[in-house]
């Protein structure tokens, strides 16, 4: 659905700062990111709130339309399908044995390194980050009674912050084809000159290793520790986005633990990934379409599982339907809160809430000022839009050109431009990385997003001081 932005003015920031707002006060999130919708649509609609209902609707649908968000709702609802799948095999219990049997995890700090370790090393797509994450160490962080919203942290602060970091992925493929469009000689050199100063990625990851190693409890996270002490998984508010239950399910067989059952599934999806990029792309990884690539990577993932369940004879092609049903059964709430972010998002091009943003600071000159200034903007379009991937693609034609035209080195405003869009969805109780990082640790969505936001705060304001350090370098 083609978008047209309207003239950016101040009622652009209107319909993502009241979704912020509800979803913080209310905690309800579908009632929140609706109400956004809707908002926006009334002001696209001339201030008539009947038009701007029949707007949203159309829009909404519109979205669905359009095939990489419809490949993005399908990868969300496949992996449910395959947590089902690598459960029901005994690939994950088999695979906390394995550790548990070679006394690799025997603590809180334990826990919380391999979630640390998980993060860093499946680099492709943030989703599968999270996800696997959550798999694997959940049952592990309520064994040790460490809060769910500290694996949520964790697994939120290892995914994003390493996958940018990376350009050979869904997300390097993202910038290295903005970059491309805008002309850049040579888009891969700045991408790679970038990596060493994208602050704020680097301290939420480095943070996020600190914090698994010592138990750093910041603001909030002391008092989910010291529920979760007492064998409290959730808050009295909280409310999962997930009905947890629903991923247990059991064989009517008696099913042995392998950890193979899980990590032969993953690892083919990890695989697949890059190789969907390199034959979508020509040839060229960094050309590649990332939502075709992770929608056959977890494709690839579920078959996998199925060849391995039938091949052990654990299930037969019936039951893996319905286990299938029953994976997509439980992330259709999550689906619909994407859907939303993604609507919304759509309803914040045409408003033109990021470049209304952009332009407040548009006319700072000096480097010194201009660097740290360019990471602040990208950080509030994230936040007040929920996404990432949106604000590279409204800030880095905006950053770069600019930097160009000033005789300027590129490297630094993209690598601010690509730390402020992952700082602010990071904040942002609207983003699907938080969402999804909530699901994955089976936790309420504001929880994670009250007890996260001190440390992104912290490694925020790193970021801003070093991007000003850059700045006064160039």
């Amino acid at each position: 659905m083609n978008a047209t932005a309207l003239e950016p003015t101040l009622l652009s920031l209107l319909p993502p700062l009241v979704a912020i707002g509800l979803a913080i006060w209310t905690r309800q999130v579908y009632v929140a990111l609706a109400t956004g919708v809707w908002l926006g649509w009334t002001i696209i609609s001339g201030g008539n709130p009947l038009a701007g209902l029949g707007g949203a609707i159309e829009g909404t649908v519109g979205v669905v339309g359009e095939p990489s968000n419809t490949r993005i709702l399908f990868f969300s609802l496949l992996i449910g399908a395959l947590v089902v799948y690598v459960e029901a095999s005994g690939g994950v219990e088999g695979f906390v044995r394995w550790l548990e049997g070679r006394r690799l995890v025997r603590s809180q700090r334990g826990a919380g390194v391999l979630a640390w370790l998980i993060g860093v090393a499946i680099f492709i797509e943030s989703n599968i980050t999270l996800l696997v994450t959550g798999a694997v160490c959940r049952p592990l962080f309520d064994r040790y009674r460490a809060a769910r919203e500290k694996l949520a942290y964790i697994a939120d602060s290892t995914s994003a912050p390493i996958c940018i970091l990376i350009p050979f992925n869904a997300w390097g493929a993202l910038v290295l084809g903005i970059l491309g469009g805008l002309g850049v000689a040579d888009p891969l050199n700045v991408f790679v000159r970038s990596i060493p100063i994208n602050l704020y990625a680097i301290a939420a990851v480095t943070l996020a290793g600190f914090t698994a190693w010592t138990g750093l409890n910041l603001g909030p996270m002391r008092g989910a520790e010291a529920r979760a002490a007492e064998g409290k998984v959730l808050s009295p508010e909280g409310e999962l986005t997930v009905d947890e239950q629903l991923f247990k399910v059991r064989l009517q067989r008696e099913v042995p633990p392998r950890a193979l059952n899980m990590l032969i599934p993953i690892i083919v999806m990890v695989v697949t990934m890059p190789v969907g990029l390199f034959i979508t792309g020509g040839g060229v990884l960094g050309q590649g379409s990332g939502s075709t690539s992770a929608l056959w990577a977890v494709i690839a993932g579920n078959l996998t599982a199925w060849v391995l369940m039938l091949v052990q004879r654990f299930a037969t092609l019936d039951e893996l339907v319905r286990l299938g049903l029953k994976g997509v059964e439980a992330l259709l709430g999550l689906v619909l809160i994407l859907l939303l972010a993604i609507t919304l998002g759509d309803v914040c091009v045409r408003l033109g809430t990021g470049p209304y943003v952009a332009e407040l600071v548009r006319g700072i000159a000096q480097p010194v000022l201009l660097v740290p200034a360019t990471f602040v903007s990208a950080a509030l379009i994230a936040f007040a839009t929920g996404t990432s991937w949106g604000t590279f693609a409204i800030m880095i034609p905006i950053a770069v050109p600019a930097a160009l035209a000033l005789d300027l080195p590129a490297a630094p405003f993209l690598a601010a431009s690509l730390s402020g869009g992952v700082f602010g969805d990071h904040a942002s109780p609207i983003s699907d990385t938080t969402i999804v990082a909530s699901l994955a640790s089976a936790t309420d969505v504001i929880d994670h997003v009250r007890t996260q936001i001190p440390y992104a705060l912290l490694a925020g304001g790193l970021a801003v001081a070093g991007f000003a350090l850059v700045g006064a370098l160039i």
